[in-house]
């Protein structure tokens, strides 16, 4: 009986794909190897950065309803404020409920 290979691993369509392509030879390694992975890591560096306290104004019955939706949805209001600025300042659509 052949012993399994410990480093083999069960791959999904995608995997085996991305495979089967660097194993072709499709893949080519970036000019400026080092400089390219030093950009690439501040840009992973500040991805994972402390998000930024900021102090805002509402108006009180704003306040209220956020909250409300927070509760329903089982999240702190804090969140789910980051969550609503983030998706509009990224140009995603914001849909309310109703």
């Amino acid at each position: 009986m052949k012993p399994k290979n410990p480093l083999t691993y069960k791959l999904d369509p995608e995997e085996q794909e991305l495979l089967d392509s660097i194993n072709r030879g499709e893949w080519k390694t970036v000019p400026n190897f080092e400089a390219e992975k030093k950009r690439l890591e501040m840009i992973a560096r500040n991805t994972i950065l402390k998000s930024k306290n900021i102090n805002i104004r509402l108006q009180p019955t704003t306040l209220d309803k956020l909250r409300e939706s927070a509760a329903r949805l089982g999240m702190p209001y804090q969140t789910l404020a980051s969550s609503i600025l983030h998706r509009y300042a990224t140009g995603q659509t914001i849909v309310p409920n109703t």
